[in-house]
């Protein structure tokens, strides 16, 4: 094998080093992050703002005379379209905000996701986001992405893009194509394939198309169709594109040498020749680019003017993010300091060299039909690029492979606590069982279900902080394992005055751990007989909570298990249980219960929902809660809501979905009386929806103040169930009628508001779970229900102020 001497091999690596460090071309596509983006159905384009302080965003809707203001007192970093929808990544990473364009009301911007976990951008196809996880690299997706086969959480991706109904990114590690979508989603597969043994620099997609820059500067294009020549963009010379954007039926692209755009496909009637544009972006008929010598936005394609439209959108819009980072090698945008209010600088993609060669690789060429005996020259280039870098690799794993073999860090020698793995002692080869404990169990024994849900909650949570590159045992992710003495310590023996309360498994206790901490501490019940009903809720819990963080959910902080006591420790919420408030006469009757005006209410309301739609929506596969009830929903010292007790829950997955109603299989009906869904209780069908249920009456208890099952009204001493009592009412329009008369008089805008959130619990409890809203509708209009409380006379009514800002 020829190898070259080693200072000619260590220049070649600095030099690739050095190549690795430049920006790859811009690419913006349908449904990629830039700072323009267009709503295909509705003909909307919308912009981040230049020169101004607040870099917010301007949407212009063709047929319209002038622009408008989206969210003005917010920062976005980028925006994205897709068919309906535009939305906007904050400039700090941690939310996003959409807005359906097919409502006139630029109110209706609402927060898809807020999280301490930064995205470095968004793409937006049809009806669904994904994003990438600024730390990590790695996908996740939202809306109606419940049905996406997703890619794997090792993979990790330096680019996403979104198509119609699938997304494509390229994988940091090999500069691979990976594709994913629905299960029936041709697109995606047909595109990845397209894309095998292509390392890419950079990648867009269009409806059912997705092109990028290959690593030798050449454009390829792939899909499902190429009946209007959208997969033969012209090209006869290498990083002659800076910039590529794909609609439906066409693919444009911005030349390197003079920044004018050339398209292929069904573009008709305008082509923009004469322009230099810093940027395009497509919808899926139409064109819209970023003019170089104003940085207006000027549209074209069907259904514009003849001559192209400059948008009136009152001023500059940005050529990029401003960033805060330092733009070496390749230096910023001229005025970037003006355009981003001194606030950043905005990087220019570096320029690419334009390599003249008579004949470039043909883009629908394989690699496996090329000659391996005479690759192109920059190919050769590339390959030995790849093959210095790989070398480099593998010497470091051989390097950390022998320093773990050292140090006895490896193969379990070892003995690590991670967030939720007990320690589990196992028996000894040796004939006499050496070595062996608690728990210990002979090496030919199958692995239990509960070791075997531990382990991979422990695989999942130690995965997740070499992520995040901590392994502080302070790091709120990090569960801890306690020692039963400490915890009977921290209870003053369990006693009697530290019961606050009981669990899926078992009692609850207020605790004070040696630190200061106080914490809530579940101790399992102790019978035997309920011993296998403890094991599998304390595994639940273990698993779910362990993987769940959001802040309205309960935290877990650790647990215990030692010889039959299972115990978990939860960060302790100082007002209790939401119940308590509602129906425990000694805290209710005050007037100056907090609970005792109707914003504390929607707003608990809110909070209890988002972190529900978490569950279903966010979570990765989506988690069924199965015991929605007032008593689950806790309130720490800020009043905040968070849903606690995932003693009876289920994981769900692709498996599971029918795409309307969410994760559907028989199981046996489980929950609380009078907050159960009919549906599951007779039929055994379990779905998403029966949470929705569940939450349904917890709303109606927020409304009347009554519980899920009382005695009183018209049937005398006969229990009563809650739903019975107050759907008839509010059917018939008498909201008012059911309201809880401890809580104030109504004012106009807050009466609103709050027969908002009853019309909302009456569809939360209809029979079928298909007539139910989703929890992504039940969050809107508890949103809109709160804003409506905020502007109903602030100065006087029982509303007061509250802020919404997500959670």
């Amino acid at each position: 094998m020829y190898s070259l001497p080693l200072p000619s091999a260590i220049a070649i690596f600095f030099t690739v080093i050095a190549l690795a460090s430049l920006a790859p071309p811009s690419a913006h596509a349908l449904g990629s992050g830039a700072t323009i983006a267009i709503a295909s159905d509705t003909a909307t384009v919308c912009s981040i703002a230049a020169e101004l302080p607040t870099r917010n965003i301007r949407c212009f809707r063709r047929g319209e005379s002038l622009a408008f203001d989206a969210l003005p007192n917010v920062s976005f970093s980028v925006v994205s379209g897709g068919r309906s929808s535009i939305c906007g990544l904050v400039e700090d990473g941690r939310r996003f905000f959409c807005w359906d364009t097919r409502i006139n009301s630029t109110r209706s911007w609402r927060r898809v996701y807020n999280d301490t976990v930064a995205l470095s951008t968004i793409a937006v196809g049809d009806d669904h986001v994904c994003g990438i996880i600024s730390a990590t690299g790695g996908i996740k997706c939202w809306r109606n992405a419940t049905t996406f086969n997703l890619p794997s959480d090792d993979d990790r991706f330096q680019s996403v893009s979104s198509g119609s109904s699938f997304s494509c990114g390229i994988l940091a590690n090999s500069s691979q194509v990976r594709c994913w979508g629905s299960s029936n989603q041709p697109a995606a597969t047909a595109i990845e394939d397209g894309f095998r043994g292509f390392p890419m620099t950079s990648l867009v997609s269009g409806s059912s198309h997705a092109c990028g820059l290959n690593s030798t500067g050449f454009v390829i294009c792939r899909g499902i169709s190429n009946e209007n020549g959208q997969l033969g963009l012209p090209s006869n010379s290498a990083f002659q594109y800076s910039t590529l954007s794909l609609g439906a039926n066409h693919t444009c692209g911005i030349r390197s040498v003079n920044n004018t755009v050339v398209c292929q496909g069904s573009l008709e009637p305008y082509n923009p020749a004469a322009e230099s544009f810093e940027t395009v972006v497509s919808g899926s008929s139409f064109v819209c680019g970023l003019v170089t010598s104003n940085l207006s936005v000027l549209c074209w394609g069907p259904g514009w003017p003849s001559s192209g439209l400059v948008l009136p959108l009152g001023g500059p819009s940005l050529p990029g993010p401003c960033v805060q980072s330092d733009c070496s090698p390749c230096g910023t945008y001229l005025r970037d300091q003006i355009l981003c209010f001194g606030e950043g600088h905005i990087c220019k993609p570096c320029d690419q060299p334009i390599i003249t060669t008579s004949s470039p690789p043909p883009p629908s060429q394989s690699p496996s039909s090329r000659s391996p005996s005479s690759p192109s020259r920059p190919l050769r280039k590339g390959l030995l690029a790849f093959a210095i870098i790989g070398s480099v690799g593998a010497v470091s794993g051989i390097c950390s492979v022998i320093y773990c073999l050292w140090v006895g860090g490896c193969f379990g020698q070892k003995k690590v606590h991670n967030s939720v793995q007990p320690t589990i002692t196992r028996a000894s080869s040796d004939n006499n069982g050496s070595g062996g404990g608690v728990g210990s169990v002979p090496r030919t024994s199958p692995p239990s279900r509960s070791s075997t849900l531990r382990r991979q909650a422990s695989r999942a949570m130690t995965m997740r902080r070499q992520r995040s590159g901590t392994s502080s045992s302070k790091h709120p992710d990090k569960a801890e394992e306690f020692s039963f003495a400490e915890l009977a310590l921290a209870t003053d023996n369990f006693s009697v005055e530290n019961k606050i309360g009981s669990g899926s498994f078992g009692v609850v206790y207020r605790g004070k751990l040696l630190d200061g901490r106080e914490v809530a501490i579940k101790r399992g019940e102790t019978k035997t007989k309920k011993f296998q009903e403890k094991e599998t809720a304390f595994d639940s819990e273990l698993v779910f909570l362990s993987r769940l963080h959001h802040k309205h959910l309960v935290r877990l902080v650790g647990y215990c298990e030692e010889h039959d006591e299972r115990l978990l420790v939860y960060e302790y919420m100082k007002n209790g249980a939401l119940h308590n408030h509602l129906h425990d006469h000694s805290n209710v009757e005050k007037a100056s219960s907090l609970l005792n005006s109707w914003r504390m209410r929607i707003k608990v309301a809110l909070d209890a929902s988002r972190g529900i739609e978490y569950l279903h929506n966010y979570a990765v596969p989506p988690i069924i809660h199965r015991d929605i009830k007032s008593s689950n929903i806790l309130l720490d010292s800020n009043w905040t809501a968070r849903v606690s007790d995932f003693g009876l829950s289920l994981m769900g997955g692709g498996q599971l979905t029918d795409g309307i109603y969410g994760s559907i299989r028989p199981y046996k009906a489980v929950g609380t009386v009078g907050y159960i869904d009919p549906e599951y209780y007779g039929l055994n069908v379990l779905t998403e929806k029966s949470d929705v249920y569940g939450l349904g009456v917890v709303l109606l208890e927020l409304l009347t103040g009554r519980r899920a099952i009382f005695k009183g009204g018209d049937n005398g001493d006969q229990p009563t169930s809650l739903v019975d009592y107050a759907v008839p009412a509010i059917m018939a329009g008498n909201v008012v009628q059911v309201l809880d008369p401890r809580v104030g008089n109504l004012e106009l805008n807050e009466a609103e508001a709050v027969e908002l959130v009853a019309y909302t619990a009456m569809h939360c409890v209809n029979l079928e779970g298909k007539d139910r809203p989703t929890m992504a509708d039940i969050v809107a209009n508890l949103e809109r229900a709160l804003v409506l409380c905020e502007e109903s006379h602030m100065s006087i009514s029982s509303c007061g102020t509250i802020s919404i800002v997500s959670e």
